[in-house]
């Protein structure tokens, strides 16, 4: 094996399992790390190769393919998985995390507690735990000033990963978002893509060779 393809290989495997800013503190409710059992292989978190004119730190979300980018140097990014709900298909475009929560609590819209009687139930919000919708972690997206209601979160349902749901706005498993969380600081710019896009995936490497996985072409 080449120098150069030890050098990057270790740069893979320390961005995939490199331990976030906040990692260390203590968790109020445990993680299920089992929960990736539940995610189709495709959708599991893993380090590609990206091109593209975002810079380092950067989070892409290719709704139609299920998928969240954070860029990272050296042309990578980490991949995630994610399960979109109705509003996450709502709204498309730039916006920045200026809030970030830790098992935050879940207020339904009003439109879904007229119509469920388990949102009614928490109309004034339910605290975050195990058993709370939004899951471990939310990062709550603006534009300047303006809530654009767009979330990305945790799951409770770990199975929904690489669907279409009918609630929520992106989701990952929480194992995933917890990483996330640790990885990006509020400010981080978030860009929303919808329907068809430039993002070309690729499958498997071939053996000879390493090759792109992710393209932005």
């Amino acid at each position: 094996m080449k120098r150069r393809d030890l050098i990057i290989g270790g740069i893979a495997s320390a961005i995939a399992s490199g331990l976030g800013a906040n990692e260390s503190m203590a968790e109020e409710y445990p993680i299920s790390r089992a929960d990736i059992q539940k995610v189709p292989p495709k959708y599991r978190k893993k380090v590609v190769r990206f091109y593209g004119d975002y810079p380092p730190g950067t989070i892409v979300v290719d709704t139609r393919q299920k998928f969240l980018y954070l860029v990272q140097p050296a042309g990578r990014a980490i991949r995630y998985g994610i399960g979109v709900g109705r509003q996450g298909f709502s709204w498309s475009g730039s916006a920045v995390i200026k809030r970030k929560a830790r098992w935050p609590t879940w207020t339904p819209p009003a439109a879904m507690v007229e119509r469920d009687e388990f949102a009614a139930k928490w109309a004034d919000g339910m605290p975050g735990g195990p058993g709370n919708p939004l899951g471990a972690r939310a990062l709550y997206l603006y534009q300047g000033n303006v809530d654009t209601l767009y979330r990305i979160h945790g799951t409770i349902v770990p199975s929904s990963i690489g669907r279409a749901v009918s609630s929520g706005c992106i989701r990952l498993i929480n194992a995933d978002v917890a990483d996330l969380y640790d990885r990006v600081p509020t400010g981080t710019r978030v860009i929303v893509l919808q329907g068809r896009s430039e993002l070309v995936a690729d499958g498997e490497a071939p053996k000879r060779r390493r090759r792109l996985l992710s393209i932005f072409e």
